[in-house]
């Protein structure tokens, strides 16, 4: 079969996807394959996606079938795609919801799709501690203690479960949105805004209520967790990333919804307070006073009957605040993110205890509606000296990308990037905090 030279996709037996950004359908193919596949590097010319099992798993809680998802990949390939490929997106998506957990009385029923799926995990060696009590071949009752720790054990064995067990009630509290801001501006949520929050919330149905909103950088995610708040109408609790965050959080619920000062608190190193909307860091969370102490804060989750819980930029939720949410799985959760990647690999416990991906928006279709502003992304490629090179070649794998990371030669390019934006607001961004106090000083007479 000749190939399809307008088409931008190489899929390979792997299940690594290659994108020729120079193909006349790029464009096309790019934004075809990113609800259901991962990137996993963005160079010059060809970019890098993976098929992974968590990337079907949230395609398919996203309502995305098996059969698009293959008709994608046969629609955009250059060539034939591989028959084993077809065959692992079926069955990874035909798992998605073969296992359900669901209220049964005062506990909760795990039912699977057949007796031999139930068998399978019930001989698991992690999902199957949980799946102890049989009720017949193809269901279990399981203690709703265990609902957090049986859905990533679940996941990690391969059978992800969809929880319509529902939520407990939070305390009532009424949020609004304004119509026009405090500020003087006029205010109104953006339609993917507002769609990305009635897919979390699913008319408050068991169905919704936890799960990840994937957006770009700048477009909105804190409005989407205030639309959010507007329809739970209960008692919420935001876990950011720093105190800037809980400032800004505190500035965006002032101006754009009917709380009031009164109705805010914030548990910070700066003060320890709670209320009926309260901002805290993960940071505050996971601290504790030595490697054997507990760590006390983790009491603010039960410190009010919370109706939700906002995860602020969850891929970097730290791993306390993990082990805390498997017990909150009764609680409505929302994670806001831009990347559904984590640096500790561990997606798959963001997939099982905040929820699926529940809505995302392709960044090119922000970018064409001008909600985010435009991006030109160009990669500069900066040699290694002689010295440098011998002793990256000689280093640990580990050890190679901080030498990478800290080329000198990095400086000569950033002044000469400098100089093409003199009145320009310039963020640098590195990987090490002694590479940035160094590059202050360098390039400050730059910019002068």
């Amino acid at each position: 079969m000749a190939p399809a030279a307008d088409n931008a996709l190489v899929v390979q037996s792997d299940g690594s996807v290659l994108l020729d950004v120079h193909a006349l359908r790029a464009e096309d193919a790019r934004a075809a394959l990113a609800p259901f596949a991962e990137l996993v590097k963005s160079p010059e010319h060809v970019h890098t996606y993976r098929l992974t099992p968590l990337s079907i798993w949230n395609a398919r809680a996203a309502g995305l079938a098996a059969e698009q998802m293959v008709e994608a990949l046969r629609e955009h390939a250059r060539y034939p795609v591989p028959p084993s490929v077809e065959q692992e997106v079926l069955e990874l998506a035909a798992r998605y919801g073969r296992v359900t957990i669901a209220r049964d009385g005062d506990g909760l029923r795990c039912t699977c799709h057949d007796a031999a799926t139930a068998e399978r995990l019930a001989r698991d060696k992690e999902a199957g501690q949980h799946l102890t009590r049989r009720i017949d071949a193809t269901s279990f009752r399981v203690d709703p203690a265990a609902r957090g720790v049986l859905k990533q054990a679940l996941v990690g064995a391969g059978y992800p479960a969809e929880d319509l067990a529902g939520y407990v009630a939070g305390e009532p509290f009424a949020v609004a949105l304004r119509e026009k801001a405090v500020s003087g501006t006029p205010f109104r949520v953006r339609h993917y805004q507002r769609h990305a929050a009635e897919a979390f919330y699913l008319a408050g149905s068991e169905r919704g209520g936890s799960g990840v909103i994937v957006l770009p950088c700048g477009a909105g995610k804190t409005i989407v967790g205030l639309a959010a708040m507007a329809l739970v109408k209960q008692t919420t609790l935001v876990l950011t990333t720093s105190l800037t965050a809980v400032k800004q959080w505190r500035r965006e619920l002032l101006d754009k919804t009917t709380l009031t000062p009164e109705d805010i608190a914030e548990y910070t190193g700066e003060q320890k307070n709670t209320g009926p909307v309260t901002l805290t860091t993960y940071q505050i969370l996971s601290w504790r006073a030595d490697r054997d102490s507990e760590f006390p804060h983790l009491e603010l989750f039960r410190a009010r009957a919370w109706g939700l819980i906002v995860y602020d930029e969850v891929h970097l939720l730290p791993a306390p605040v993990f082990r805390a949410t498997a017990d909150l799985q009764a609680r409505r959760r929302l994670g806001l993110t831009a990347t559904l990647v984590r640096e500790d690999g561990r997606e798959g416990d963001v997939f099982a205890l905040i929820g699926p991906k529940r809505f995302d928006v392709p960044w090119k279709d922000l970018e064409r509606e001008a909600w985010i502003a435009t991006a030109t992304c160009v990669e500069v490629r900066v040699p290694m000296s002689a010295d440098r090179r011998m002793e990256y070649a000689l280093a640990s794998r580990r050890a190679q990308f901080r030498i990478a990371a800290e080329n000198p030669a990095k400086l000569r390019q950033l002044r000469g990037i400098l100089r093409s934006y003199p009145d320009g607001r310039v963020l640098i961004l590195g990987e090490y905090i002694d590479q940035a106090t160094e590059v202050v000083p360098e390039l400050a007479p730059v910019r002068a």
